[in-house]
């Protein structure tokens, strides 16, 4: 056929031009599905720019679901001129004279790219079939995406094709409106009415030219030029777009001085309520999943994935219904102990006196205030001392008033907050899961993004190392002052812990009632014994994942911690001493059903099923021994019914800053903190913020609420019997306490405390408080 043509260069040049077509083709029709999906002309005239994933309970009902919420399309009439002369001069200059595509910007690109300065040479068109149908993602890809070279030049084909469709089908007004309907601007805003008023609460069509051009300078990178956190790379960007609109005719030279004259201008004051549907729960899956949406290239708020959860409705329902009645309840308390006194105090119970203004220049406005008036604090204070319309979470439901700035950081500091998880350590599954007390006004997750100080719910750790280096749970110490002298950061330091009460009993107690009575000497003289670093190698084999300081105090918990490891940890004991890696989701459907993801068990033994189940003998010590922290739960009567038993260990940090309780049961464990998010804030005696009367009210709570419920699928019953042959000594005579004085009994007889008392102990003795570690 070729030969026809006697000019060798015409006959070259149409073979040329012959495969040019040939290869289009077979990426248009996917030819032996080397090309991967382009987007034809029904998608073309039917675009969907996304469908939004659902994530449900273990029983099949649905928690929410993932899309972009900040998306909210307008009409061409409703965007701003200064808009579309700002894109255009930008992006696209020619873009009212192509069809789609520009050979001449993409072959100028190429040169300018190739001297150094490297531009895009995609047309507005381009980029919105990019934004509408995905052309680059991995489903969209065939065989070729092997072909590093290859592959470039498939997707740029893609992409003018797509383009020359989109062309055909919309006029160039309807490919604009389009185009800022979804395009991304960081910060979760999709689309130039979101973007407009989160940066300047206004509505897009009302924005000036610099307006205007900050957004469409975030085009090129939305993180590196966001107003919010890079405003001086921001303003660099915004100068250069409107240097090209005046190069372009579209802003006159007075006009381009003017508006490069103004500052950024932000308003950040726009409160956008379209997240209300969002929840912990929510985004702990969006976050468990990460890696897997990138490792197989999903998008959670695109791609419409139905997610299924390992969370128990009935139990999360319970868990959330126990943790509003006792954090109400703990919020009055907190407010009656302080008064009109403000809580904000060091160690010594000195109101830190520069704690407001702190507060104010963590703030993000704060930045963006002091930019805009270089500095004049009586500027910014105006600013924070404004009376303003906002509304408020309250215990009582949400409430409109008038608050200044100061007003609302005041009154959002004073409020405690939780974290809250239950386990099923022979599944791994994770059953209930509360990140705070209203996700919609406290975004920060207290399960595993707050880490706190464990307090005495690290020191089991300390007896799990001495259970497996050759103690028993009988063996005795004497309660009594210890110094211990160590070296740490190349300093000698000693250590010197007290009791609770600041005294010392001189009374022998064997380590199973030293735990349950949380003894700080007891446990002072077994991390001695047995070695700090030990005690770290243990946490960490058990489960804790944070770096913990190898010192003395480690075992009073004097390192930050999250609810989620704590938990894991826990569940090693109940486990038979097999650590487990916690499932938040078992599976994954797409759109047609097809399983996708999968997730099951992963356990590892980690330490022998003999010392596991010794430690949950301990763990039974803080009910039955005498003084035992746990006894509080005694007063929960629907916890003990049918030989019951319950395990577990109170915390508390210095000062009463963080409050812990971590429960056992046969089935579950759960983890429970409770504290202000500002560590600076806090309760002021152990009788209203140690963990025995902040965070064990909300497991008493919960577990009554599980047991009560028949289909809650958890029954009463004891803890499991021996996992295998006990070598070890555990069923060692406790001393019996005099009911009013708190003294021994002298005729004190050895009682069987493998059982559950039949009578409710004798009255709890205040919980022992952590010494900070030395500095």
């Amino acid at each position: 056929m070729f030969k026809s043509i006697s000019n060798k260069y015409l006959r070259y040049f149409t073979i040329f031009i012959y495969f040019v077509i040939l290869f289009f083709c077979a990426i248009e029709l996917n030819f032996l599905w080397l090309f991967g999906y382009t987007p034809d002309m029904q998608d073309i005239r039917n675009p969907v720019i996304s469908v939004a994933s659902e994530v449900y309970y273990s029983d099949g009902t649905l928690i929410g679901k993932y899309y972009h919420e900040n998306r909210s399309p307008v009409e061409y009439n409703k965007i701003s001129p200064n808009l579309v002369h700002a894109l255009v001069a930008t992006e696209d200059v020619r873009f009212y004279k192509h069809g789609g595509v520009d050979f001449y910007g993409f072959f100028t690109s190429m040169v300018s790219t190739a001297k150094g300065d490297k531009r895009g040479g995609s047309t507005i068109t381009q980029q919105l079939g990019k934004n509408l149908f995905s052309t680059r993602k991995r489903k969209s890809q065939g065989l070729i995406r092997h072909i590093p070279v290859l592959r470039t030049v498939v997707y740029k084909i893609k992409e003018w094709l797509t383009a020359y469709k989109i062309e055909h089908v919309y006029n160039k007004q309807q490919i604009l409106t389009m185009y800022f309907n979804t395009v991304p601007f960081g910060n979760n805003s999709f689309g130039i009415k979101t973007a407009s008023l989160k940066y300047f609460n206004k509505t897009p069509d009302v924005l000036n030219p610099a307006e205007a051009a900050t957004l469409i300078g975030m085009l090129k990178a939305t993180s590196t030029y966001n107003p919010i956190n890079n405003p001086d790379k921001s303003l660099q960007r915004r100068n250069i777009v409107l240097g090209q609109m005046e190069k372009y005719g579209y802003l006159k030279k007075q006009e381009y001085d003017a508006n490069v004259a103004k500052p950024l201008g932000l308003d950040l004051s726009f409160v956008d309520n379209e997240s209300t549907g969002d929840s912990y729960l929510r985004q702990a899956v969006e976050k468990w999943l990460k890696k897997w949406c990138k490792d197989n290239d999903y998008d959670l708020y695109e791609d419409g994935l139905k997610i299924y959860t390992t969370i128990d409705s009935r139990l999360q329902k319970y868990a959330e219904e126990a943790v509003a009645e006792k954090m109400k309840m703990l919020q009055r308390r907190f407010y009656g102990i302080w008064g009109n006194k403000n809580p904000w105090r060091d160690s010594k119970g000195v109101e830190i006196k520069d704690f407001l203004l702190k507060a104010e220049q963590r703030l993000p406005v704060y930045a963006v205030l002091n930019k805009k008036y270089n500095g004049d604090t009586v500027q910014i204070n105006k600013y924070f001392e404004a009376k303003k319309k906002m509304r408020v979470f309250t215990w009582h439901g949400e409430r409109d008033t008038v608050l200044s700035s100061v007003d609302s950081i005041k009154y959002y500091t004073k409020l405690l907050n939780t974290g809250m998880m239950t386990m099923e350590p022979s599944t791994g599954k994770i059953k209930v899961w509360i990140g705070g007390i209203d996700y919609k006004y406290f975004k920060y997750d207290h399960v595993n993004q707050a880490k706190r100080q464990a307090g005495s719910t690290f020191k089991p750790f300390a007896y799990l190392t001495a259970l497996d280096n050759g103690y028993t749970p009988c063996d005795k110490f004497t309660d009594k002052p210890v110094s211990i002298s160590y070296t740490y950061d190349g300093k000698q330091e000693t250590w010197s812990p007290n009791n609770a009460d600041f005294k010392f009993s001189y009374m022998d107690m064997s380590l199973r009632w030293a735990m349950g009575k949380s003894v700080n000497s007891i446990t002072a003289q077994v991390t001695e014994k047995v070695g700090w670093d030990k005690i770290v190698d243990y946490a960490h084999k058990v489960g804790i994942e944070s770096p913990l300081k190898a010192i003395p105090s480690v075992s009073l918990g004097s390192n930050d911690v999250s609810v989620y490891e704590m938990v894991r940890a826990y569940s090693t004991f109940l486990n038979k001493g097999q650590k487990v890696d916690p499932l938040l989701v078992t599976k994954i459907t797409d759109q047609q059903g097809n399983v996708v993801g999968e997730w099951t068990l992963k356990q590892e033994q980690v330490i022998s099923p003999e010392v596991a189940w010794l430690m949950l003998y301990m763990f039974r010590g803080g009910m039955e021994e005498p003084g035992g922290t746990s006894q509080a739960l005694w007063e929960y009567n629907g916890l003990w019914k049918k030989d019951n038993q319950i395990g577990g260990k109170t915390g508390t940090s210095s000062d009463y800053v963080d409050g812990w309780y971590m429960g056992i049961t046969k089935d579950l464990v759960t983890g429970i903190w409770v504290g202000a998010d500002d560590r600076s804030v806090h309760f002021n005696s152990s009788e209203s913020g140690e963990g025995s009367h902040t965070a064990l009210p909300i497991f008493g709570a919960f577990m009554e609420k599980v047991y009560a419920d028949p289909k809650s699928g958890y029954t009463y019953g004891p803890f499991p019997k021996p996992f295998v042959k006990i070598t070890k000594e555990y069923n060692c005579p406790s001393p019996r306490m005099a009911r009013d004085s708190g003294e021994v009994d002298s005729s004190w007889a050895p009682v069987d405390t493998s059982a559950v008392p039949t009578q409710q102990p004798q009255p709890i003795e205040p919980e022992k408080t952590e010494q900070k570690p030395p500095r």
